[in-house]
């Protein structure tokens, strides 16, 4: 058997890209492989399940476009498939003046991205949010709620009623000559290879094409959760005003499906790409990480805030202050741990950040090598843009 695509990754970009490939052209044989046993174990699988309204990112970049255009597709997907979700809409609140400044550079960037806003002051917010503490806040309703565990099952779902396949317990070791690619199992010949790999994304690209000019270091992010008897707290999200010093959006809270309340995340660099906890070490990778240029220009840039997250992470007492600072009644023995999630961060050799999906085309071959956050809700939009680019291969 020849496939005319192989996709490698079971996350939720990987999934919907097959789904679409498979609207595309139903006579292609799709097959995915998937490393683990089940789909969405990786960052689809341990996020805070937001779908993004898609304001903070830079107008005119994909992640703006595809975020916008994802909450709506992905909504309208959840509703063709009876998948539950909850819009429950996003307040970002500030406190000070500088945070206020914030604020108002969000609005502005909502209103060029087109995100349906409202700014509100705090006699507002208290209406909505009594619990809350703030000056003012912007109001983003159409931000919604799912589990997007359930979403990538049905995405598989329909994959196979369309033909495709899937095999799990599949990992990667070597491509040879464009054309077989060579896991721990079997060898599978192939047209056209689709990397959406996440935290192991560069190194599967390398397998394809012989340079790439970024590498993943992973961050994870370290949640709490409410005791059940303050799931009641609140109603929305709650974010704060993001850190300009600081590249990720801060400690907010998010009500998820199952009724309980996620407190998080953090952001400290993980040691391993598959590193949940900090006794999780790949001693290879972590060396790979700390010896990369680009990790030692990043952690120059970012070393005070840095360090604060690393002390955060380790210090229930100063998380909850954090937390405290936006729900004063939150006490500490509210805060029950949770599971982590890592990050799959592309970053340059000059120490930047890539701060927008990023798609790289090898012989035969093209490679997902940048979609963190918001890419679940942009997953749908993701999988047109990939299937959009491969019509025109001959396969």
């Amino acid at each position: 058997m020849i496939y005319d695509v192989v996709i490698i990754g079971a996350g939720i970009v990987g999934l919907a890209t097959g789904r679409q490939i498979l609207i595309n052209k139903p006579k292609l044989k799709v097959l995915i492989i998937e490393k683990e046993s089940g789909v969405a174990y990786h960052q689809t699988g341990r996020n805070s399940g937001v779908i993004h309204s898609g304001i903070y990112y830079k107008p005119g970049n994909a992640k703006a476009a595809m975020a916008k255009a994802g909450n709506k597709s992905l909504k309208e997907y959840c509703e063709l498939k009876d998948i539950p979700f909850k819009n429950i809409g996003k307040f970002i609140i500030a406190h000070t003046p500088l945070e206020i400044d914030g604020l108002k550079s969000l609005q502005k960037r909502a209103e060029v991205n087109k995100i349906n806003h409202c700014w509100m002051a705090q006699s507002e917010i208290n209406e909505i949010e009594p619990n809350v503490t703030a000056s003012a806040a912007l109001n983003l309703p159409d931000t919604a709620i799912v589990d997007y565990k359930l979403v990538s099952e049905s995405i598989l779902k329909d994959i196979l009623e369309m033909g495709g396949e899937i095999y799990f317990g599949e990992t990667l070791l070597s491509v040879e000559n464009d054309k077989v690619i060579k896991t721990n199992n079997r060898d599978i010949k192939y047209k056209f290879a689709i990397n959406c790999a996440g935290l192991y994304s560069d190194k599967v690209a390398l397998k394809f094409i012989e340079k790439i000019d970024v590498k993943i270091i992973p961050f994870r992010g370290e949640y709490f959760q409410l005791k059940s008897k303050k799931s009641n707290l609140i109603q929305s999200m709650i974010y704060p005003v993001p850190n300009p010093d600081f590249p990720f959006l801060g400690v907010h809270f998010t009500p998820m499906m199952d009724g309980s309340i996620h407190v998080g995340p953090n952001a400290v660099l993980a040691l391993a790409r598959e590193g949940y906890r900090w006794n999780e070490i790949n001693p290879i990778e972590l060396i790979e990480t700390l010896t990369y240029s680009g990790t030692l220009k990043l952690a120059q840039k970012y070393i005070k805030v840095g360090i604060e997250e690393v002390v955060r992470s380790l210090s229930k007492k100063l998380f909850h202050k954090t937390v405290q600072r936006m729900i004063p009644s939150i006490t500490i023995d509210d805060l029950i741990p949770s599971k982590a999630g890592v990050r799959a961060q592309a970053l340059l050799p000059n120490g930047e950040l890539v701060d927008d999906f990023k798609f790289v085309f090898g012989k035969n071959s093209l490679h997902v090598l940048n979609a963190p956050s918001p890419a679940a809700t942009a997953s749908l939009e993701i999988a047109r843009f990939i299937g959009e680019k491969i019509k025109s291969i001959q396969l």
